[in-house]
């Protein structure tokens, strides 16, 4: 969840659903949506398994999910104060500042929970006003918890009737990217003008800011290469490194990211370095949270990164057994 805003005005340089819900596209040659229509089971974590775009798909929301939950412990504590309180944190303990029953999911996952059944009731389209009444219709179930800017966007969503936010150089948080698997996977396949413009309509909603923008459709695009098989290697040539030299506050080779705010360029630092430098989902996931700062937000997109690349049988069984029930029967 998103709770400290830098502004930034910048220009371009050069002038789940959940486990067994998210796997069908409406058009044929897209067919990525909702794992639950596509018949997916607990037989895609077998590691007999085929490794398909679909199998990659449900590892991507359960990275998600898992991701979030583990980062919610430690949610705004620095690295040195979660080594002093947990030592290594590597398990679904819950607590937190949100006080959270073991494997309780936050914001991150619920609000791409939401959208999800946006784009369903839209038959595979992405639209703006169905992501803002979903997104309305979620904060009014009085989530655990929401970030200050799709609060206020929200608020005048419902007294405009408007489901785009004004732009704004101070609404560069990280509340649009870390809800956007739902819209990488209903866009997988379709042109770049195409999937610009529903990764727009859903961050509009809440999150109408370029830095934001950039980052939202650098990530849906890492999303699709990865869902494809694409080496690491290649993901961040072919994507993070034109981000880094349009926008080079993205730069994330100067410095150790720590403490990780919801600034959107602080939370892709923290997870481009723990995805690109570990080799394995667990070990990206307890990199990234052990960082602190916004740790849930940084452990959900990271989650939903390693998910696609590694695949189901990468995520560790402990944290699936205790990934919050009620969740998983909403999906």
């Amino acid at each position: 969840m998103e709770k400290v805003y830098l502004p930034a005005t910048v220009r371009p340089r050069g002038d789940l659903r959940l486990p067994g819900t998210f796997l069908q596209r409406v058009r044929r040659s897209t067919a990525v949506l909702w794992p639950r229509m596509l018949n997916l089971s607990c037989a895609a974590l077998r590691p007999q398994a085929p490794l398909t775009v679909e199998a990659r798909a449900l590892a991507a929301y359960l990275g998600l999910a898992v991701g979030d939950a583990l980062g919610a412990t430690v949610e705004f504590l620095t690295p040195k104060e979660i080594q002093q309180q947990i030592g290594v944190h590597r398990n679904l303990t819950g607590g937190g500042w949100l006080k959270l029953r073991p494997g309780v999911v936050t914001d991150d996952t619920t609000m791409s929970l939401a959208l999800g059944d946006a784009i369903l009731a839209c038959q595979g389209r992405v639209e703006p006003l169905a992501a803002a009444q979903a997104f309305d219709r979620w904060m009014r179930g009085k989530p655990v918890d929401i970030g200050n800017t799709v609060r206020r966007n929200l608020v005048r969503f419902r007294q405009t009737g408007e489901p785009h936010a004004l732009p704004s150089e101070h609404d560069a948080g990280n509340g649009a990217a870390m809800r956007l698997l739902p819209v990488a996977l209903a866009t997988l396949g379709q042109d770049a003008d195409a999937v610009r413009a529903a990764v727009h309509a859903q961050a509009h909603v809440t999150h109408h800011n370029i830095l934001s923008d950039a980052a939202c459709e650098t990530l849906v695009a890492m999303v699709h290469d990865l869902l494809a098989g694409a080496e690491k290697k290649t993901v961040l040539q072919r994507h993070v490194q034109p981000l880094v030299q349009q926008y080079p506050l993205f730069g994330f080779r100067r410095r150790r990211c720590d403490n990780p705010s919801g600034y959107i360029v602080d939370t892709l630092q923290a997870v481009f370095q723990a995805f690109f430098d570990t080799d394995g989902l667990e070990d990206c996931l307890i990199d990234v949270v052990n960082r602190g700062g916004d740790a849930d937000t940084t452990g959900a997109i990271a989650g939903m990164l390693a998910g696609a690349h590694y695949g189901p049988k990468a995520l560790p069984r402990r944290w699936l057994a205790v990934l919050d029930a009620k969740t998983r029967a909403a999906c």
